[in-house]
């Protein structure tokens, strides 16, 4: 999900790529927003990058 949301892809986007619900990656964004204390998806994808992890 992580990387959907650094290459800029929309919610529904990562879904249909993951074979999932678009309620359960909302899910997935909300929780990767709170866990990295990130403002909005842009940080998110931005702390991912500069911890290594994309």
């Amino acid at each position: 999900v992580l990387k959907g949301i650094a290459r800029g892809l929309s919610n529904q986007e990562i879904a249909d790529q993951l074979y999932l619900s678009n309620g359960t990656i909302r899910n997935y964004v909300t929780n990767i927003l709170s866990k990295l204390d990130a403002g909005n998806r842009t940080e998110a994808a931005n702390i991912a990058k500069e911890s290594g992890w994309l």
